[in-house]
């Protein structure tokens, strides 16, 4: 008797049963620890050595659409000959991506419809496909979806809660275009201005970094993945990839271990212990060793140490390019050799069927172990039990009328807002009169693309074809708000060329003040590399026309890194970060600019003033020595935390609940924070500790607590913070986590008090 085909006829027959039946029933995964495991092994114990090796294979939408990768027929359709061939005959278990631009959420369910009902009624196994989309800033490859600010403009709001409703929203639309994995949140550290990725991470410090990709695990998650409203959500990119030593993207680190555990790992150890389900791995090398080879990090590491029990996958053609680009692999076959017994479930090959070709004839040559084989698979299958894909691949369609709602697009605004950054503003020029004549000029005034950035409904975000209908640019958020006649527009300059500087000079002179919306194209990856840090000079000559005509500037800051502004800031009255603020951000920064909202953003990072000057704010004491030997070399344009408001901040009463404490123990701090201003605001109130002694060369001062509070004119709050030793440990000598004893100094606003640990 053939038993493998004597089961999947049964399972296929069964599985297209509750397929027909249960697909559109609203329950989520029905199924606990011990069920999930129980059917995973039943199901492995009839697969045979193809369909595992087609489980651990990914395949981008290309290979399974009509036309040729990255040039894919429009309109976009799926090929039923290579459906049959990637799905029926090898097995294959993810596909992912998108073929060149958004689609509509019904063309994605149109796809998705037909590779699972393929999957479950065709394929031998009837497992179904785990498809797997960059949701990044929102469902950003779904036309009509809600686009939020991205994660440095959200870890600009100082608030998880943004965090944890963008990827809550993102999750929700994502499903409704009846896709399960979102390969989201960044975590890795953004502590390199230079770094192209830099705008996908939360900052440069670690206890934000960390408080914000373990809110946004959990808005993705939820309480139970396998709901209609939740995905599985991936962990980028472990370990190391956000500190080339270059700057540029996919080049190598050289990171110690003591920084390794210091810096670079918690965010990843606080998004596992939220439940993470996957995890996507660094394309780069870290200290001479391809990442995707490194058994110490993907297994020793992420596995024996953090305890991650889901899906490790590649990145897009990470193990091929072992062999083409890092050079530790003479062929592709030995290349897959090194990256699966590494640690690597799933490869996103994801262009050819080699890959589970090779992997087969590795198992039978002795070269992978069956048990590695298993221990993948095995992860797999638990993930799409988790997803509850099995019983129900797909929801309803009809569950999703929030998609694109006004309820979303507010929740987006409110981020925006939150997130923009006023970091100048001489003699209160802002907000504006809504009775001013403003000139708007720059690059990024009248572009939805700019305010969106990268993986913006495509890869690279710049087609503005595929703009959300209706959604405003800051030149159009302006002229809404105060009428076409009070505001005139010149565009001046494109990103980095002279358009008609001189009509915006002439512009200017009929105006009362002009905005000046300057900034970067959008870009992500390798083609955002840098070799100059400066803004642009075309842009940097427009502010400088525009200023010397005695008309006031208010510049506006739309980027996705710090582009170096010290030679024009003193040229400005004013200046605002916006980042890269979504749909909503043209709304967001023309209610700022109006005094319709009041800012409250502060930097996740530190604004340098000088290309060659990239120091951290948590930098050590010899970081400050000057060529003369004083202590002024840390000279930032803006420091990290730093971000003004309408209204004034007065805080008082710093008050220790003991001065001494013991690992046993715990003390408070508390500060009271007064609105002494005429306008209702909120305050990032923030606690760093400075250690005065310690057996590392400690940080001048390191964030430990903050808490955002909203305080009407007038108004007193006291906010108190718990602090228990491990919020004064650092990694030691030893490259263990340690808390030492002595005197830590603890500053609140220009506030401090010293505290004495004892062990």
């Amino acid at each position: 008797m053939n038993t493998h085909r004597t089961f999947s006829t049964i399972l296929t027959c069964l599985i297209a049963m509750l397929f027909f039946n249960t697909a559109y029933s609203q329950q989520s995964s029905p199924y606990d620890e011990e069920e999930i495991a129980e059917k995973v092994d039943s199901v492995m114990q009839k697969m045979t050595l193809t369909d595992k090796v087609g489980e651990m294979t990914q395949l981008s939408i290309d290979m399974i659409s009509e036309g040729q990768p990255y040039n894919l027929d429009e309109p976009h359709q799926l090929s039923d000959e290579k459906l049959k061939e990637v799905l029926v005959e090898n097995r294959v278990g993810s596909i992912l991506n998108v073929g060149g631009h958004a689609y509509t959420a019904e063309h994605w369910r149109e796809i998705i419809r037909k590779i699972q009902e393929v999957a479950m009624n065709e394929k031998p196994t009837g497992i179904p496909v785990i498809y797997g989309i960059d949701t990044i800033h929102g469902a950003n490859y779904t036309l009509g979806s809600t686009l939020f600010p991205q994660q440095i403009a959200i870890a600009a709001t100082w608030d998880p809660q943004f965090a944890y409703r963008g990827a809550e929203v993102g999750a929700y639309e994502t499903r409704a275009s009846y896709i399960p994995w979102a390969f989201s949140p960044v975590l890795d550290i953004g502590r390199d201005a230079r770094w192209p990725r830099l705008w996908e991470t939360f900052g440069e410090d670690v206890h934000l970094a960390k408080q914000m990709g373990a809110a946004m695990v959990e808005g993705y998650q939820g309480e139970d993945a396998g709901g209609p409203y939740h995905v599985a959500a991936t962990m980028k990119h472990f370990l190391g990839y956000s500190l080339p030593i270059t700057g540029k993207d996919r080049t190598q680190a050289w990171i110690p271990e003591r920084q390794l555990r210091e810096y670079v790992l918690p965010t990843f150890k606080a998004a596992v212990e939220s439940g993470a389900l996957t995890v996507m791995i660094n394309s780069g090398e870290m200290n001479g060793i391809p990442v995707h080879t490194n058994k110490d990090i993907l297994t020793g590491l992420l596995r024996d140490e953090l305890g991650f029990e889901g899906i490790a996958v590649s990145d897009w053609e990470d193990i091929i390019y072992l062999q083409s680009r890092h050079k530790v692999a003479k062929t592709y076959k030995e290349a897959i050799e090194l990256a699966v017994n590494a640690g690597v479930d799933m490869s996103m090959v994801p262009l050819d069927l080699q890959f589970p070709k090779l992997l087969k004839e590795l198992v039978e040559e002795g070269r992978v172990s069956m048990d590695r084989i298993d221990e993948a698979v095995r992860r797999i299958l638990t993930v799409k039990f988790k997803l509850n894909l099995f019983d129900t691949p797909y929801y309803d369609e009809g569950m999703y009328d929030k998609f694109g709602s006004e309820e979303f697009a507010k929740d987006s605004y409110d981020a925006a807002v939150e997130a923009v950054t006023l970091l100048k503003n001489n003699n209160d020029i802002l907000p504006l009169s809504k009775d001013s004549r403003i000139l708007v000029t720059g690059p990024n005034a009248h572009s939805l693309t700019a305010l969106n950035g990268g993986w913006s409904r495509t890869w690279q975000g710049t087609d503005p074809q595929y703009d959300t209908e209706g959604k405003p640019t800051v030149l159009e958020a302006l002229r809404s708000r105060m009428g076409e006649s009070s505001v005139s527009y010149v565009e001046g300059t494109s990103i980095d060329s002279v358009i008609n500087i001189d009509e915006a000079v002439t512009a200017a002179g009929n105006n009362d003040v002009a905005v000046v919306v300057v900034g970067e194209s959008p870009y992500t990856e390798k083609p955002g590399d840098l070799t100059d840090l400066w803004l642009p000079e075309a842009q940097r000559n427009l502010v400088e026309a525009i200023a010397e005509t005695g008309t006031p500037v208010i510049m506006v800051l739309v980027e996705g890194r710090p582009r170096i502004v010290s030679d024009i800031e003193p040229k400005t009255e004013a200046v605002l970060m916006g980042y890269l603020p979504g749909d909503e951000g043209g709304n967001a920064i023309a209610d700022i600019l109006l005094g319709d909202a009041n800012p409250s953003g502060k930097l996740p990072i530190t604004y340098p003033r000088y290309p060659n000057d990239l120091v951290t704010y948590d930098h050590n004491y010899t970081d400050q020595i000057d060529p003369f030997f004083g202590t002024n070399a840390f000279n930032p344009q803006w420091e990290f935390g730093h971000g003004l408001s309408y209204t004034t901040f007065e805080y008082s009463n710093m008050q220790i609940e003991s001065s001494e404490f013991d690992a046993a123990g715990q003390t408070t701090v508390s500060v009271d924070v007064t609105n002494t201003g005429e306008h209702s605001g909120k305050e990032v109130v923030q606690l760093y500790a400075s250690d005065l002694v310690a057996s590392i060369t400690p940080a001048v001062k390191r964030l430990r607590k903050f808490e955002k509070i909203q305080l009407d004119a007038g108004e007193t709050k006291t906010v108190t913070f718990t602090l228990m030793p491990e919020d004064l440990a650092f990694v030691g000598r030893d490259n263990e986590w340690i808390t030492e004893a002595g005197e830590f100094a603890l500053h609140i606003g220009p506030l401090s008090e010293t505290i004495v640990y004892k062990y």
